[in-house]
């Protein structure tokens, strides 16, 4: 048997062995109460000798003994391990140096989790407890194996979604450390959240672990929130980019390779692009500055989008085709923001932060749109600190049994409005119009009327934010120039979004009055090629909320993603 060395860290120096750590290597053990998770079975299924047999097509022979480590939290894993014999401890270690045994895997068992398909630093510790024999298999070959073998496939896919879920559940990772509702914790939450990174947060005033590591590391007012990384990394007030960059989220890009697409914007449009790419066969790069989902990732419950007669959350569905489009070969760059598109050559170049560049045959514009920000006094003073344009379960816990008033009547609004009323006293929903008839679904008009904690206020605007270190009061007027105020500390505004198209200047790219993209016959130029969802720029496309004229829904931003595709392998035909 070809036996392969134990992997090296990042400066080439073999990694330490399990007792470095502080963890035993002795009994092998298991987190209290795992067992009884309704899903353990589905997390941590054993394949069968047939399943393994079928594993060794796409895996590599390798050997480890007793106290070396397969990978560690923070350091890239060389891939998936199936194990023939012996037995790997898995350890959760967070940045304040707490450590527990999650699960022990044993002949059957495989290891990592879904950040293995996008090549993410490991969430945690593989011990070796037990002389290993395994089975190896690369990111790439996973990869393949998934499509070729795809009922084994489904179970190991599963299992790797579930495992995320479960570090996300138990808090494991990345600890902050701030007061609670302050404008800087909040988007770093968000931004973990967003991109499905387990974390945990600590009141700087309230919690002993947080007091005990404030006392040590004796910080200035100015560097909170703290983020302690669990690589022991302490960031001082850090932005979202320092934050990736620190948790090894910022992708590496081969400058000289030339994809058939880059799709730039990670929700529902450019996510269902990326399946489609992808699984057809071409090489596809997704580009997007923030986190998977968009706005709609940020949606409490979608209950319109076929297929879910229950209703699904943004962030799980855009979770999903994140993981889909992982899984047919879609390389990833999250977050990576896009500056330019230069259209003077062929190919395409797509320019990012940091001088960073990267070249496609096609672009597909997927940036959907940004919140409107309407002319409101003292609203840009208190956005992240008691004016918000989503509501999560972030938000939700700030305005617990407290009045929150909404800004706007779509189905955005709508949404948030029978989220917020789970968690809030009471939501005060403010509409310019009569009714909700013209802007919002039947269903939700139903579900909002239904709330006996939800008022709706019409032919009222809102005037003003007011507030000191936090927002106190709104002021609005309404019909009859009637002028009034409330008292509350939280306002989620959904009063229509803007295109996110800034960044095209450089390229020429038509838009209409409003910014959004013109495309097909709308977008052409005299004398040029016109092909549906095309630009007037040849191989730049546009679909989703982005593109002008388009229906602001999911289900149209992910028909728009499928047709694309088709009309890109056009395109390169033409010039094939």
């Amino acid at each position: 048997m070809n036996k392969e060395p134990r992997p090296l860290d990042e400066t080439g120096v073999r990694q330490p062995a399990a007792g470095a750590y502080g963890i035993d290597n002795g009994a092998i053990g298991e987190a209290p109460g795992l067992r009884n998770h309704p899903r353990y079975d589905q997390m941590f299924p054993t394949l069968t000798d047939v399943e393994i047999q079928r594993v060794r097509r796409f895996g590599r022979p390798c050997h480890y003994v007793r106290g070396e480590l397969l990978y560690r939290n923070g350091v890239l894993s060389p891939g998936m391990f199936v194990l023939l014999s012996g037995a790997v401890r898995i350890v959760g270690r967070d940045g304040l140096g707490h450590e527990r045994v999650l699960h022990t895997y044993v002949e059957g068992g495989f290891t990592s989790e879904i950040g293995q398909l996008s090549n993410r630093p490991a969430l945690v510790d593989a011990h070796v407890v037990e002389d290993v024999e395994a089975l190896l298999v690369r990111p790439d070959e996973l990869r393949t194996m998934m499509i070729s073998e795809a009922e084994l496939g489904e179970k190991i896919l599963r299992a790797l979604i579930l495992r995320r879920g479960l570090a996300i559940e138990r808090g494991e990772g990345v600890v902050i450390i701030g007061a609670p509702g302050s404008t800087r914790l909040v988007a770093l939450q968000n931004f973990l959240r967003g991109n499905g990174c387990p974390h945990m947060t600590l009141d700087v005033d309230g919690d002993a672990d947080a007091i005990l590591l404030l006392e040590k590391l004796t910080p200035q007012p100015d560097d909170l929130p703290l983020v302690v990384c669990p690589n022991g990394a302490v960031l001082r007030n850090p932005d979202e980019g320092q934050l990736a960059s620190c948790l090894g989220l910022i992708p590496e890009f081969d400058p000289a390779h030339v994809y058939d697409v880059a799709i730039i914007g990670a929700g529902p449009a450019g996510l269902a692009a990326a399946v489609y790419a992808a699984s057809e066969g071409l090489s596809a790069m997704v580009l997007d500055c923030r986190a998977p989902g968009g706005q709609a990732g940020t949606s409490a419950r979608i209950e319109n989008y076929l297929g879910f007669p229950t209703g699904i959350s943004g962030q799980v569905l855009a979770g999903r085709a994140f993981a889909q489009a992982q899984k047919f070969g879609a390389h990833i760059g999250i977050p990576c923001e896009v500056k330019a598109l230069h259209c003077g050559s062929n190919p395409l170049v797509v320019e990012l932060a940091h001088a960073r560049r990267v070249m496609a045959r096609t672009v597909v514009i997927a940036t959907g749109a940004e919140y409107r920000r309407p002319a409101v006094d003292g609203l840009a003073q208190f956005e992240g600190r008691g004016v918000y344009y989503w509501a999560t379960p972030i938000e939700a816990r700030l305005c617990r049994m407290e009045p929150a008033v909404i800004v706007g009547g779509g189905n955005s609004a709508g949404q948030a409005a029978v989220f917020l009323a789970l968690h809030a006293e009471h939501v005060h929903m403010f509409i310019r119009g009569a009714t909700l008839e013209h802007s919002m679904s039947r269903y939700l008009i139903e579900r909002v009327a239904s709330l006996p904690n939800v008022t709706l206020h019409t032919r009222v605007e809102l005037s003003a934010v007011e507030g000191g270190e936090r927002l106190e009061r709104v002021r609005y007027h309404g019909a009859a120039n009637v002028e009034g105020s409330m008292t509350t500390h939280h306002v989620f505004m959904f009063v229509g979004a803007e295109p996110n198209t800034s960044w095209l200047k450089t390229c020429g790219v038509s838009v209409d009055n409003r910014g959004f993209v013109l495309t097909g016959a709308n977008g052409s130029h005299e004398g040029t090629q016109s092909l549906p969802l095309q630009t007037n720029v040849e191989g730049v496309f546009a679909i989703g909320d982005v593109r002008s004229g388009s229906t602001k829904r999911v289900a149209s931003a992910v028909g728009d993603g499928a047709a694309v595709v088709a009309k890109i392998h056009g395109f390169l035909a033409a010039f094939r």
